[in-house]
């Protein structure tokens, strides 16, 4: 098992951050719907993009890549079924998308995953709205997880789903598109509307007309579209470049992030707000797309609305170890439904390093605390990996980070970068 051993470090100088995972996944996943060739540039290389490549070839879809470029030739919006089982991985995103487009189709699809995938990953909403639209979509072992078998044809209509979880409304905004008539999709209890918004924004780049309420609850698209094939270069990761950020808060350093556009649409860049009010302090140069996180910032505690920036609850935890007063983490729930239960993992985690925090069903509480060097866990989470890592940047002595492996699903260079910026983290293997 490879492990990080990370030590209390003082960084610096500049990066370019990684391009951005949910970007790269929808370009790939609507290129293969275009009509004709599509070229992707400086896509992140994941195991969740991997995955998305082969699950759109598995759909009918032309993928060949060269250098840093994906050349996709899309099935015009008619996919076909895929002859085996979909593997999605460890990726939401592929098992909530793949399964919706493949509904297109009027053959059956099974779209499994790994054992996260398998237990974590609820998909009754997303199978609720297909079933609304005239899909057949049932979970293998009725557990509301994958494996599922979804069979079409969808239909154009009115169908209605829980949103908690932004990846099955996204879903449905990427299928409805091709079908012939109006939908209507009624979404209740609306979550990470900005990972919604991401869907739409793509939906303007490509013509795509629809109609949506300001509550997030519903949505209407008239088909069926069909769009041409498109050029599109992947911007930076604003969940990625979080970690650095934090990591030059934590140790009082001077960095300078390069990729770093403030003005796409991703709604984790909101954290940098986040921070801002807390005390942070930092320039950004708009013509070089460049953020330099300044050195001397004492960081407050408050009171943090994490429904929009979901995938920084691990992070903000850390954060609120090192800032002063009380950190409240709230209207997260959903992030007991990621790649492991992240409010339990990381307060236990957390906790073994000597920190004051509290879990609550929806979020966490934190107060400043002197964390100590100890060996944590990362429950095959990505972002436990980093925040876990990024804790230890700023604490004495030396902590192991264990399943440091999993980093590759959203900043493979994560080790590599810091390494530049002048951080004490090195990789290395405990036996098994």
């Amino acid at each position: 098992m490879q492990a990080f051993q990370v030590s209390k470090s003082s960084i610096g100088g500049s990066i370019s951050v990684p391009p951005s995972k949910s970007h790269s996944m929808r370009a790939i996943l609507l290129a293969s719907m275009a009509e004709g060739t599509s070229h992707v540039q400086g896509a992140l290389e994941s195991p969740d993009v991997a995955a998305m490549v082969v699950a759109c070839r598995q759909l009918g879809a032309k993928i060949t890549h060269e250098g840093d470029v994906f050349t996709i030739v899309g099935v015009a919006g008619k996919p076909q079924t895929p002859l085996d089982a979909v593997d999605s991985g460890n990726s939401g995103q592929v098992l909530r998308f793949i399964a919706a487009l493949a509904a297109l189709s009027d053959g059956t699809t099974e779209v499994t995953g790994d054992a996260s995938v398998q237990t974590l990953r609820p998909v009754t909403p997303l199978l609720e709205g297909l079933a609304g639209l005239g899909a057949k979509a049932v979970s293998v072992h009725g557990n509301g997880c994958a494996p599922i078998h979804v069979t079409g044809p969808l239909h154009a209509g009115t169908t209605r789903l829980i949103g908690q979880d932004s990846q099955p409304v996204s879903a449905l905004l990427m299928a409805a598109p091709f079908l012939d008539g109006t939908t209507d999709i009624y979404v209740d209890d609306p979550g990470e509307t900005p990972w919604i918004e991401l869907t739409l924004d793509w939906l303007n780049k490509l013509g795509v007309a629809y109609e949506r309420n300001d509550s997030y609850t519903h949505y209407k698209i008239t088909g069926p579209v069909r769009y041409p094939g498109f050029d599109y270069r992947v911007p930076g990761d604003f969940s990625s470049v979080a970690y650095p950020i934090v990591a030059a808060l934590l140790t009082n350093s001077e960095v300078t992030l390069d990729n770093v556009d403030l003005t796409d649409v991703q709604g984790d860049k909101k954290l940098i707000e986040i921070l801002k009010r807390m005390g942070a302090n930092f320039t950004y140069d708009a013509h070089k797309h460049a953020l330099q996180v300044h050195a001397g910032s004492p960081l407050q505690g408050c009171r943090i609305d994490l429904n929009e920036v979901i995938d920084a609850i691990t992070l903000m935890a850390v954060v609120g170890c090192f800032a002063e007063g009380e950190t409240v983490l709230y209207n997260a729930a959903i992030a007991r439904n990621k790649e492991c239960d992240r409010i339990a993992s990381i307060a236990t985690e957390l906790k073994k390093m000597g920190a004051d925090i509290e879990e609550r069903p929806d979020g966490l509480v934190i107060r400043k605390s002197v964390l100590k060097p100890a060996t944590v866990e990362t429950y095959h989470d990505h972002r436990m990996v980093m925040s876990l890592s990024v804790a230890a940047m700023a604490t004495e002595g030396a902590t192991t980070v264990l399943g440091s492996a999993c980093v590759a699903k959203s900043y493979p260079v994560f080790a590599q970068q810091m390494q530049d910026l002048g951080a004490n983290i090195e990789t290395f293997e405990v036996p098994a």
